[in-house]
């Protein structure tokens, strides 16, 4: 039985300035004035810093600035917020963390499982290993960072999944891969999908062109945003998705498997 709302969602998607926590702070808290009346608003990766491998330098602890801004911000706009930064856990470790700011000021995380080691970004952090499910008006979401996206069986949906979220910093250069591979995770999850990149070029010479967008569980587009700077938002339906799976019930053909 479906007894969920919809869920409006809001994407961000902007220029970062580069290792300058403060200047981004300052440049989202504007953009986050539109997203009032969503329910949850994702960021890009890295939002405050750009994707930097300065992490010993750049890293914030657990209950820094940063991380009290976005619950700052998440009861302002009265929605939950997202996206991954730097962050030194208690351990020690540096993460490339998603954080999920509640409105009530509580918070949730999941670490990038998949390091891009064409960057080195597996000299400069520590994996993640937990497989994290959030629960937002009754939808259960799945938040992942950019090169997760390559890895289907880490996504692979086995009935907790209504929603993946990918945030990013993905290059032009690789732009097609971007808008191949978000249509697949929906279309073999039965789920809805939602990327969020970011825009501009960073100081080492990477552009990015966005392509944040919303998949519908078909691979069908809800939004795209194209090259475009802002806000955008859009709208899923419970009620679709539910009817969707009854009519076209694959995920009861899964292969079963387990992840060590």
């Amino acid at each position: 039985m479906n007894d969920r709302p919809d869920l409006e969602l809001a994407l961000i998607q902007t220029t970062l300035a580069w290792q300058d926590p403060a200047a981004n702070r300052k440049h989202f808290q504007t953009l986050l004035e539109q997203a009032h009346g969503a329910d949850l608003v994702l960021l890009p990766e890295m939002f405050s810093t750009g994707f930097s491998m300065e992490s010993a330098v750049l890293a914030e602890p657990e209950d820094g600035p940063m991380t009290l801004w976005m619950k700052e911000q998440a009861q302002a706009v009265g929605a939950v917020i997202g996206g991954s930064l730097i962050i030194q856990a208690a351990d020690g470790s540096y993460r490339n963390r998603f954080l999920w700011a509640r409105p009530d000021g509580s918070l949730a995380y999941y670490d990038k499982r998949h390091l891009f080691r064409m960057a080195g970004e597996h000299q400069h952090y520590s994996a993640g290993e937990q497989r994290v499910v959030l629960e937002l008006k009754g939808w259960h979401v799945r938040p992942l960072i950019c090169y997760d996206l390559r890895f289907p069986v880490w996504a692979r949906n086995t009935g907790d999944t209504d929603l993946l979220i990918y945030t990013a910093n993905w290059p032009a250069l690789r732009r097609n891969h971007w808008n191949r591979l978000l249509p697949a995770r929906a279309i073999e999850n039965l789920c809805y999908v939602a990327g969020v990149n970011r825009v501009g070029e960073d100081p080492n010479g990477h552009a990015y062109t966005g392509d944040s967008q919303v998949l519908d569980f078909q691979g069908d587009t809800l939004l795209a945003t194209g090259e475009g700077d802002g806000v955008f938002r859009v709208r899923l339906s419970s009620e679709a998705l539910y009817a969707y799976r009854e009519r076209f019930p694959a995920h009861l053909d899964a292969d079963a498997f387990t992840l060590s």
